[in-house]
């Protein structure tokens, strides 16, 4: 396969460089790991209708400030489907590695209360303020989706049979210490 000359002149990077260590490689890993640590178990809470556990947005919030110190939320979309309100987010971080913008989308719904015994779809029978509660907490439930994004410690692989540990990515100098 022969390289065209707009390619020799200018000088792609060998695949060895792309893939190479360098300092901020390794801090972006050493960060990668932190993120993909289990958080701690007594954060946790069971949920209430199934046998998988949580993190509540209080630690998620909680985590978001002390890692990343500024942060915020961009409502992105609040919609009535079926019986639900769907919200989705975007939420944006300050990389305190590379004091870059990134961010990561999420997506939430929670039901609206309807009366005891009615169809989930029987408008009639919708409670008053069931919107007013419902939009909220699709918006928790979206910002906590898109925080998991993030890592383990953010409740990523919460309740899933399979994990990946990222520990091999720990750059040598934190191993020797």
């Amino acid at each position: 396969m022969e390289t065209s000359p707009a390619v020799k002149e200018h000088k792609l990077p060998t695949l060895a460089q792309l893939v190479g260590e360098n300092e901020l490689r390794k801090q972006d890993n050493d960060f990668m790991v932190l993120l993909n640590q289990e958080p701690p178990k007594q954060w946790l809470k069971q949920h209430p209708t199934t046998k998988g556990a949580y993190l509540p947005i209080e630690r998620v919030e909680y985590l978001l400030s002390r890692i990343f110190v500024k942060w915020w939320v961009e409502v992105r979309s609040v919609q009535c489907i079926a019986n639900s309100v769907v919200a989705t987010v975007r939420l944006y971080v300050i990389n305190p590695i590379t004091q870059s913008e990134e961010w990561q989308d999420g997506i939430g719904a929670a039901p609206i209360q309807t009366d005891k015994g009615a169809g989930a779809m029987d408008w009639n029978k919708a409670k008053a303020q069931g919107v007013m509660m419902a939009a909220p907490s699709a918006e928790t439930f979206a910002v906590k989706d898109a925080a998991e994004k993030f890592g383990k410690l953010f409740g990523k692989d919460l309740n899933r049979a399979e994990i990946i540990n990222y520990d091999s990515l720990i750059s040598d100098r934190w191993k020797q210490e």
